[in-house]
């Protein structure tokens, strides 16, 4: 993030080598304590996102129960963020550190943004995955079986991974350039139709797919709250009287009017379960739209337009993107008591 003045508080910072030349190669920095806390806020969740998507990973591991759907989403989602936080984000922190200039080298360049458009296009997808196996789950329970599902999310894992490294690796074969050593820049590629390419196969189609899945959830559920209503059986009010033959012992059956009602208290225990998942999916929808869309909107807007925007704000929308690496274990683990009882077991057991 470009470090921001501050006339009251500010330290210059004069590194000088044999206190001669090297304040030409070491140059001159200038931090307020604004940018310092900033920074230090970045450095934690870089660190928080990197040990909270490793807890969940190595609860996958070693809780055999977990050993299969949907974890096995969550764990790729988990790695996705894990990779994130150790590959991405330091490097970004170092350009922020620089004033956004890139003095790493070409290679390094186009190492980070092909992890940093992986990781993180593999991230999105990972959570529309979820969301259409929640989707699935709910809706079609009955042809949605165990192995089906395994099946399908194995496939939804596969094809995520292959969309992201043919989203992160085009530029490297000649779609755009992402390195200028003369303007010390590295950046995701500029080319307009790399850049429409890219940020609808990243996001926008993910987009259309979480919002048109959770629409489908929502629609289940309030078909199924509309009816959940009293039944009732009501036979003929009128008196019905069957006789035998006159000659014979008379034997009258009357039936008179009855009404047999069927209610449940409460909601079932897989109704309990649905609503719990819905409302998982439909608020890791929401962190992810609202942490993504900035980001979105600049880069597919900036490059087809030649805008101007400030780079303040592009360091604003990268890193609330990254922050849905750290929200999004944080949402699927708070809505889920078996991981918080395997925490507690897997900290039990370290004491």
């Amino acid at each position: 993030m470009p470090m921001l003045p501050d006339s009251r508080m500010e330290w210059n910072i004069t590194v000088s080598a044999n206190g001669s030349a090297g304040a030409d190669s070491w140059g001159k920095h200038r931090f307020s304590v604004f940018s310092v806390l900033i920074l230090t806020l970045l450095a934690m969740l870089v660190i928080a996102t990197f040990l909270w998507n490793v807890l969940v990973l190595v609860t996958i591991l070693r809780v055999r129960t977990f050993h299969r759907v949907p974890h096995n989403l969550v764990a790729s989602m988990a790695i996705s963020d894990v990779m994130v936080a150790a590959l991405v984000m330091p490097l970004s922190l170092v350009h922020e550190l620089n004033d956004r200039r890139w003095r790493l080298g070409r290679v390094l360049c186009h190492i980070w943004i092909s992890f940093d458009v992986l990781c993180c296009t593999a991230s999105i997808w990972n959570v529309t995955a979820i969301a259409l196996d929640r989707y699935w789950s709910i809706t079609r329970h009955l042809e949605y079986t165990l192995k089906t599902r395994k099946r399908i999310s194995n496939i939804m894992i596969l094809l995520t991974w292959l969309l992201s490294a043919v989203i992160s690796l085009s530029p490297l074969f000649g779609w755009g350039e992402t390195y200028s050593e003369v303007n010390e820049e590295c950046q995701v590629s500029q080319e307009p139709s790399y850049t429409i390419f890219s940020t609808f196969g990243a996001f926008y189609l993910p987009l259309c797919v979480v919002l048109f899945v959770y629409w489908k959830i929502y629609k289940a559920a309030k078909f199924r709250i509309g009816s959940k209503k009293t039944n009732t059986i009501t036979p003929m009010p009128e008196v019905i009287e069957v006789k035998e033959a006159s000659h014979q012992p008379q034997m009258v059956f009357t039936v008179r009017h009855a009404t047999v009602t069927f209610q449940t208290d409460g909601d079932t225990w897989r109704e309990q379960k649905e609503k719990k998942a819905a409302l998982m999916v439909g608020i890791l929808i929401g962190v992810f739209v609202l942490c993504w869309i900035p980001f979105f909107i600049t880069e597919l807007i900036n490059p087809l337009c030649s805008c101007d925007i400030p780079p303040i704000w592009k360091s604003i929308f990268l890193w609330l993107g990254y922050s849905n690496s750290f929200f999004n274990p944080l949402i699927y683990t708070a809505f889920n008591k078996n991981y918080n009882n395997a925490f507690r077991n897997l900290f039990s057991r370290q004491r």
